[in-house]
């Protein structure tokens, strides 16, 4: 849930705003940029090949993408639990507020406590800076467009969750969120967790997108260690597979295996259902 249950009267900001997009090329990024212009705002969407330069491991391009926003949208890569996040964000503050940025809106991951970290550096750095945070469950789309797309075509799905539930997020949900703190007021200072309806084991998905499909789908749980040797064999260098199957097995122990109703309180609507998902994405002809 949020960290703050205070009924806010919001006012629409979005008019005449340019907006500093990170990421802009991800699964959210481009939701949100997408979305933003629609709202009558002035997008720039960082990306290390766009029209504004903009690359997370590349900090010499920060300040010029940040240089005259009014707000921008923070998604950084690869996480935000990743080492060097806490110095990137103390970096990336400190520019913020030095160009005179006035809203930041922050994605984090839910149940991280390395994120957290890096939460709090951002907003010790960009002192003055209204900032909101929005922590989101695992995302719906991991499966349609992410890590675990592959493997769902070809018939499975491969990952170390065992029985474990997850609320999964829409993406295009949580790009609402993003949206609405970026534009609105009443979101400054608050952390808003976003998850789907309910939680969902990867048993529970592959049999919806099985259902959407038409086609079998079944879920093959492995270790955390199983899962970094199948990364290292399709060329993930094994510090970055090793760090990548531990956070999953962190994210997945069952500590977040509870929804909360953080996309109403935000946008006055439920979330969407990983079986409403699916059957978009999965159930047209052709699927």
């Amino acid at each position: 849930m949020t960290t703050n249950t205070q009924q806010t009267q919001t006012t629409s900001t979005a008019s005449a705003a340019t907006v500093l997009v990170t990421s802009a090329t991800g699964k959210t990024g481009r939701r949100v940029a997408t979305r933003l212009a629609a709202r009558g705002a002035t997008v720039r969407a960082g990306s290390r090949t766009g029209a504004t330069p903009f690359d997370w491991e590349a900090p010499e391009t920060w300040a010029p993408a940040l240089r005259g926003a009014d707000a921008a949208y923070v998604a950084y890569y690869p996480d935000l639990a990743a080492p060097g996040a806490v110095e990137a964000m103390a970096a990336f503050g400190r520019l913020a507020a030095e160009n005179g940025v006035r809203r930041l809106t922050l994605l984090s991951g839910r149940g991280e406590p390395e994120a957290v970290l890096a939460e709090d550096s951002l907003r010790t750095a960009a002192s003055g800076v209204e900032l909101t945070v929005v922590r989101a469950s695992f995302f719906a789309q991991n499966f349609s467009e992410g890590l675990l797309a592959e493997g769902v075509a070809e018939g499975a799905v491969v990952f170390p969750a065992g029985g474990t539930a997850e609320p999964f997020i829409d993406a295009d949900d949580l790009a609402d969120v993003v949206v609405e703190t970026l534009t609105s007021d009443g979101h400054a200072g608050r952390v808003h967790e976003v998850t789907g309806p309910r939680p969902v084991d990867f048993a529970e998905v592959a049999a919806e997108i099985s259902r959407a499909s038409g086609r079998p789908v079944v879920y093959a749980p492995v270790s955390p260690a199983e899962y970094a040797g199948m990364l290292t064999g399709f060329g993930l260098p094994a510090p970055e597979a090793e760090w990548l199957a531990s956070l999953f097995a962190t994210l997945l122990d069952g500590h977040n295996a509870s929804a909360t109703d953080g996309v109403k309180r935000v946008l006055g609507r439920e979330p969407r259902s990983f079986a409403a998902f699916a059957s978009e994405v999965w159930g047209g002809a052709g699927a």
